[in-house]
C-alpha cells in the first residue's frame, strides 16, 4: 500500500494531530517500562530493606520512571544463596550479600574477619581504597555480580555474665560460636573455649548453662531475647564487617549508559542512607538493651586484637594473607 494511503486512512482513524505526535514520540512511547526485582533476606524494618525501598525510589526518579525496582524482603525470593544463584541466572536482579560470596570469590571472606576492621573510618578507607577495589572485583569476575554500594554491619559482641574487660579473663569461657573455622582458632588463642552450635540451640544453652556466653551483633542480641539469660555485653567489636548491594553484571550491561549511570548513583544514595539509619539504630539497640538491664563493658579492644591477629593470620589462606595485610596496614 503507498505510504500516502497510509497515512490517509491512519488521520481519518486518529486525526492528524495524533499522527504528527506518533511520529515525533516513537520512539519514546515504544520503549517499554523496565522491572527489575531485588530479594533480601531481611524483615521490613531492618535498616537494608528502608535502604532497598530507598534504592528503588532514587531509581524511578532518576530514570523518569523507565525503570521500577520491586523489593521482596524476608527471603520471599529465596534464601541468600538462592538468590545469589537467581542473579546469575537472570532471575533475579539485585541482592544484599556478604560473605556468602567467599564460596565463588574467596577473597569476600575478608568482608568479615576478626580484628581486620578496626572502626567505621577505617571500614570506609578500606572498602573505596585500592584493597575494597581488588575484592570488588574478584566478585564481579568469579560471580558475575557487581558490587553497586555497601552498607556496615553491626559489630560482633561478646555477651557473658561477668564483665570482660581483657583476654586474660575470658580463661576458659564456655563460649558458643558459629560454625567457622577461623572463628574457634581466633576464640582459642585469646583463651576461651569455644563451642561451634546452631544459633536455634542458644538460648536454652545459656539457660542451661551448657555454656557461658555467645557473641553476636546488638540486632540478633535483642531479638533473641538474650538480655534474659546474659547480663554484660562486653564492647568487644571483634568483628566489623561490610555486606554488599549487587546487580547482575550482565542485565546492567544490557541497560543504556544513562540508566546505569541512575542505578550507579541511586545506589551509593542507598548507601549514605542506610548509614544514617545504621548509626541511629545502634545507638538505639543499646539503649533498648540496658532498659532490659544489661551493663555494657568498655573492653580493651586494642588489646583484643593484639592477642587475635597473629591467630587471624596464621588462619588465613596463603592467597588471602596479602589482602588481610593490606586490610590492615589502610591508614
Amino acid at each position: 500500500m503507498p505510504l500516502n494511503l497510509k497515512l490517509t486512512r491512519r488521520a481519518m482513524a486518529c486525526g492528524i494531530g495524533a499522527i504528527v505526535a506518533l511520529c515525533v514520540a516513537g520512539p519514546a512511547l515504544a520503549q517499554a517500562k523496565i522491572t527489575l526485582k531485588l530479594g533480601h533476606l531481611a524483615n521490613e524494618e531492618n535498616v537494608w530493606h528502608k535502604a532497598s525501598l530507598k534504592f528503588a525510589e532514587e531509581v524511578a526518579k532518576r530514570t523518569n520512571g523507565e525503570i521500577e525496582v520491586k523489593v521482596f524482603p524476608n527471603e520471599q525470593l529465596g534464601k541468600e544463596t538462592d538468590l545469589i544463584k537467581g542473579i546469575q541466572l537472570g532471575t533475579v536482579d539485585f541482592t544484599i550479600t556478604g560473605e556468602s560470596l567467599q564460596n565463588w570469590a574467596p577473597s569476600a571472606a575478608l568482608l568479615a574477619v576478626p580484628y581486620a576492621i578496626r572502626d567505621l573510618d577505617h571500614l570506609d578507607k578500606v572498602v573505596d581504597g585500592p584493597v575494597g577495589q581488588k575484592i570488588q572485583k574478584a566478585i564481579e569476575e568469579k560471580t558475575q555480580l557487581k558490587p553497586l554500594a555497601y552498607f556496615a554491619r553491626g559489630p560482633r559482641e561478646l555477651t557473658s555474665n561477668r564483665p570482660i574487660k581483657t583476654p586474660d579473663e575470658l580463661d576458659g569461657l564456655k563460649l558458643r560460636v558459629p560454625n567457622v573455622p577461623l572463628f574457634v582458632k581466633v576464640w582459642e588463642a585469646l583463651g576461651a573455649k569455644p563451642i561451634p552450635m546452631a544459633f536455634s540451640e542458644v538460648f536454652t544453652s545459656l539457660q542451661s548453662h551448657t555454656i557461658d556466653a555467645q557473641e553476636n551483633p546488638l540486632a540478633l542480641i535483642k531479638s533473641a531475647s538474650l538480655y534474659e539469660v546474659q547480663k554484660y555485653v562486653n564492647q568487644t567489636d571483634h568483628v566489623l564487617s561490610w555486606i554488599y548491594l549487587v546487580g547482575g553484571s550482565k542485565k546492567l550491561g544490557r541497560l543504556t549508559p544513562e540508566q546505569q549511570k541512575a542505578i550507579s548513583e541511586s545506589a551509593k544514595a542507598a548507601q549514605a542512607y542506610e548509614r544514617e539509619l545504621f548509626l541511629a539504630d545502634e545507638k538505639q539497640l543499646e539503649a533498648d538493651l540496658k532498659a532490659k538491664g544489661m551493663e555494657f563493658v568498655a573492653s580493651d579492644k586494642a588489646a583484643f586484637a593484639a592477642k587475635a591477629q597473629p591467630a587471624v593470620a596464621a588462619a588465613l589462606p596463603a592467597d588471602l594473607k596479602p589482602l588481610y595485610d593490606e586490610i590492615v596496614a589502610t591508614k
